[in-house]
């Protein structure tokens, strides 16, 4: 049987002139070898983790605002006092493109790991040949996985495993933003691996679904199932931000004390 080779390390390059480093993986990779990979990329394991999922669709000024400085003000603050990684799907849209934004705004270095299905995004130099519903990459990311896959959702399974193969040891936690049919599946795909999700409520779509099936309310039997998995918690939008701050950072073994709000 003819073995599969692992693929090097490359980099993109952004019009801003950030430059990325990015691997691509295969089917046939499990655990040790996509940690490998990510390692050969640059990237330490056994980091503090959060997986950023979800969108930004379809929500008022209001509420956006608020998501801008819960990702400015609070996430990109805690991760980087953490010393950890956030792992997302990398294209320029929603809570990616959010989070990628603090990421520039806040200066800081903590790894922002884009995991992206090769089939839906456009790197950038190459958008005359780009599918029609390609995306592009979103250009604040230090670190890409570009993944197999043509339509949007196989990327989800690949983000809870990308994510599994960076911590090792090390905690992590989902957080569900907003999100659509997707963000079941990622919620799904966290779920299976063991990883709580935490949804915030306010915020939209499918984290208000979740958050009322945690209540204990009448919702769509997937959401209701994922709920009854007892790793799903929500946290609301609309309190004091300083909740959420305690919250992750209890569970990414930091002391709330430590983090400046």
């Amino acid at each position: 049987m003819k073995s599969i080779s692992t693929p090097s390390p490359f980099q993109i390059a952004f019009p801003n002139g950030h430059i990325a480093h990015a691997v691509r993986m295969h089917r046939a990779m499990d655990i040790n070898a996509m940690s490998s990979l990510l390692e050969n990329a640059g990237l330490a394991l056994a980091q503090p983790t959060l997986v950023l999922v979800g969108g930004a669709s379809g929500i008022s000024d209001t509420c956006f605002q608020r998501l801008e400085f819960l990702f400015r003000e609070i996430l990109a603050p805690l991760m980087e006092s953490v010393g950890g990684v956030v792992v997302d799907g990398g294209t320029d849209a929603g809570v990616m493109k959010l989070m990628g934004e603090a990421h520039q705004a806040t200066h800081s270095t903590f790894p922002l790991v884009g995991v992206a299905a090769i089939g839906t995004v456009v790197l950038p130099g190459k958008e005359d040949s780009a599918a029609e519903h390609s995306a592009p990459l979103e250009p604040h990311h230090t670190h890409f996985a570009l993944v197999p896959g043509l339509l949007w959702g196989d990327e989800a399974p690949w983000i809870a495993n990308v994510a599994t193969a960076l911590t090792s040891d090390a905690p992590s936690v989902t957080l569900l933003v907003n999100g659509g049919r997707i963000a079941l599946q990622d919620a799904f795909n966290s779920v299976r691996v063991g990883r709580p999700v935490y949804v915030v409520d306010g915020s939209g779509r499918t984290a208000d679904e979740l958050a009322a099936a945690v209540r204990g309310e009448s919702v769509s039997d997937r959401a209701i199932e994922l709920a009854q998995s007892g790793l799903i918690q929500a946290i609301s939008l609309r309190h004091d931000p300083s909740d959420l701050t305690n919250l992750l950072a209890s569970q990414l073994s930091l002391h709330p004390n430590a983090v400046s709000g």
